[in-house]
């Protein structure tokens, strides 16, 4: 039987049929192993979220890498080896559902059943000689459906990627590094923001938020540790899935979604780099390093925080040092903005001082920031002993 996935646009529109109306219905029950318990316990994350491996397999090909099987059956990873954590919770339907309605429309996700697809409450079986439905009739039912449903829908604004994974062997240790693409519903970002992230990591912010949200992460599944077969391409390919799944579920809870833990995973270690790569003097490695944590607070919604504001600094610094002064000035004139709802904040003289002195450099108004300097030092603060943001970033601890 020819799967829906290889029948051309109509097998595609059933596909996306199908799993709108799994989206909406809270139907689609997943299909039982083939190979018994034994399986099942080899791959506890089947069974906790929905499988899609074959699809990610295809998606990544040519991104993994892996080693050979006698590597494997001796491998020790720090990431995924040791006892097994205790039975992670199933995720709730309504969970289930905003997941794949959220991906409905890009094509990817879960599969139909191999061999058919159920239109109207009929079953359509593709086989060699059997009659394709017109794409014209599909069309029809998935713009009803949509017509239906667009009212309770709610569609996700933030999607997770897992672009690829590679495996790293170092002197003591060897684990998979997965890269995760934060992408914008509805949009297209001509510069991605993107981490990547080992197995100890996820683990980490799942341990972290099980304690702080205990109640709101209790319909959160998470993939198990594992004794064994670590880095072989289904289980890559599993965990892959998983951890979309874990991050898009963390993300559609408020709460969780602007909590430190939450946050902090995605872009403190890159402010880390960053600061790390300034203060020797690396730049324009730096820069590069600063401006994908802009881009990952963008993405997130946190550009007001103490963090976006060291990051601001951080790319006004590394532009001015390799001589791109306008756009230190634009780092620092969209500083000033936010400071300006904020009122006094440790970096507001820094920011000031290094805005009058590339809006002198590069022939911009700095009247107003002068008169703003004039105040603050009218009111006590000794400009002359304020630091510049260079001396900030250094000084600053990131913890």
């Amino acid at each position: 039987l020819t799967p829906p996935s290889a029948a051309g646009p109509d097998g595609m529109a059933a596909r996306i049929l199908h799993r709108l109306r799994h989206a909406l219905a809270g139907e689609g029950g997943r299909e039982e192993r083939a190979h018994g318990g034994s399986e099942a316990e080899d791959f506890p994350e089947s069974s906790e979220l929905e499988d899609d491996t074959e699809g990610l397999s295809t998606r990544l090909s040519g991104t993994l890498s892996f080693t050979s099987h006698e590597e494997e059956e001796e491998e020790e990873e720090e990431d995924g080896a040791g006892e097994e954590l205790g039975e992670a919770p199933q995720p709730t339907e309504a969970a289930a559902g905003a997941e794949d309605g959220g991906r409905c429309w890009g094509g990817r996700g879960g599969r139909a059943p191999r061999g058919s697809s159920t239109l109207g409450g009929t079953q359509a079986m593709w086989g060699p000689t059997a009659e394709r439905p017109s794409g014209s009739l599909l069309t029809r039912q998935l713009q009803e459906l949509w017509r239906k449903s667009r009212g309770s829908l709610a569609p996700q604004r933030l999607l997770f990627e897992v672009t690829s994974a590679s495996v790293v062997s170092e002197r003591s240790s060897k684990y998979v590094l997965y890269t995760i693409y934060l992408i914008r519903s509805g949009r297209f970002d001509k510069a991605p923001a993107a981490i990547a992230r080992r197995y100890s990591d996820f683990e980490r912010l799942n341990r972290r938020l099980r304690c702080r949200f205990g109640c709101d992460m209790a319909g959160v599944a998470f993939p198990r540790k594992r004794l064994r077969r670590n880095f072989t391409a289904e289980t890559i390919a599993k965990r892959s899935r998983a951890f979309e799944q874990f991050l898009s579920h963390l993300h559609s809870i408020a709460e969780i979604r602007r909590s430190p833990e939450f946050l902090e995973f995605f872009f403190l270690q890159d402010l880390r780099a960053a600061q790390r790569l300034t203060c020797t003097g690396m730049y324009r490695e730096a820069l590069a390093t600063w401006a994908n944590a802009y881009r990952l607070q963008d993405r997130l919604g946190v550009c007001g925080s103490s963090h976006f504001l060291l990051t601001l600094a951080g790319l006004a610094v590394c532009h001015q040092e390799l001589d791109e002064l306008g756009e230190a000035h634009g780092c620092c004139e969209q500083a000033l903005q936010l400071l300006e709802a904020q009122g006094s904040h440790p970096l507001l003289g820094p920011f000031l001082q290094a805005h009058v002195h590339l809006a002198w450099k590069v022939g911009k108004d700095k009247r107003r920031s002068e008169a703003w300097l004039q105040d603050l030092q009218e009111a006590g603060l000794p400009l002359q002993q304020q630091p510049t943001l260079k001396e900030c970033l250094i000084k600053e601890p990131l913890e």
